[in-house]
């Protein structure tokens, strides 16, 4: 059952990719959460494509959550998970944010359809000595998937990594990948963040493999699957 959270007064869906027909074709939904419109967009364009041309014929549907109005964008995200169930029923959802979209999708991950979070350069923010952390306790029970530039100048990676390793004590399939020399919009390796996380987001939802990365790093202890480095080149088909 699908948690109901208030309305949230100026965001809005954006059109569907990716599964075509009729609703009874979706087997599941992913909500995209851009970060701020005045810094970099980041990866969310290009991995709105690429998920709707890797998962689109096995009935995946990807929304971009409009943001907009007074309401926080946590629970902006909350509202666009109530309107996947009303619109598609009881089918799973992932949570996609980068930025301030990032920090959403982890804080929203709690509501009822939601099964996976992905969290690319998430803004985290340093809490004051003896303030309260980011929370982690509604990531237990989801599949989760934290990627970080290592050159950030924006968003401390090292926060990112203290969070996930929090998750990880209560959520074994937590992992963290690091993007060596990679600054907040991700620019420098796009193609590799777009195919691990739609590797990711498809196993999560749909299949339930993962490629050997991902696997590794889901069952590695902390912190070794919390600083796997994301390899230049991966997702690329290997050449004859």
């Amino acid at each position: 059952m699908a948690q109901h959270a208030p309305p949230a007064r100026g965001a809005r869906l954006g059109r569907a990719a990716g599964a075509n027909g009729s609703d009874s074709t979706v087997s599941g939904v992913v909500l995209l959460l851009p970060g701020a419109a005045r810094f970099s967009p980041g990866p969310v364009r290009p991995l709105a494509r690429a998920l709707a041309r890797a998962g689109g014929a096995q009935g995946l549907v990807t929304h971009t959550v409009v943001h907009g109005g007074p309401s926080s964008r946590e629970d902006q995200a909350r509202w666009a998970a109530d309107e996947v169930v009303r619109r598609y029923g009881d089918v799973p959802v992932c949570l996609a944010g980068y930025g301030e979209g990032g920090r959403a999708a982890l804080r929203a991950a709690g509501h009822g359809a939601v099964g996976a979070v992905v969290a690319l350069a998430p803004c985290l923010g340093r809490s004051a000595p003896g303030g309260p952390e980011e929370p982690v306790k509604q990531l237990s029970g989801r599949r989760v998937l934290i990627v970080h530039g290592t050159n950030d100048p924006r968003s401390d990676p090292e926060t990112s990594f203290l969070l996930a390793a929090r998750a990880k004590k209560a959520n074994r399939s937590t992992c963290r990948f690091e993007v060596h020399s990679d600054g907040h919009g991700l620019r420098e390796h796009r193609s590799e963040v777009v195919a691990l996380t739609v590797d990711f987001v498809l196993g999560s939802v749909s299949s339930g493999r993962y490629s050997r990365p991902v696997t590794d790093a889901l069952a590695a202890p902390p912190p070794l699957g919390l600083r796997m480095p994301l390899a230049s080149g991966f997702g690329r088909t290997p050449r004859r």
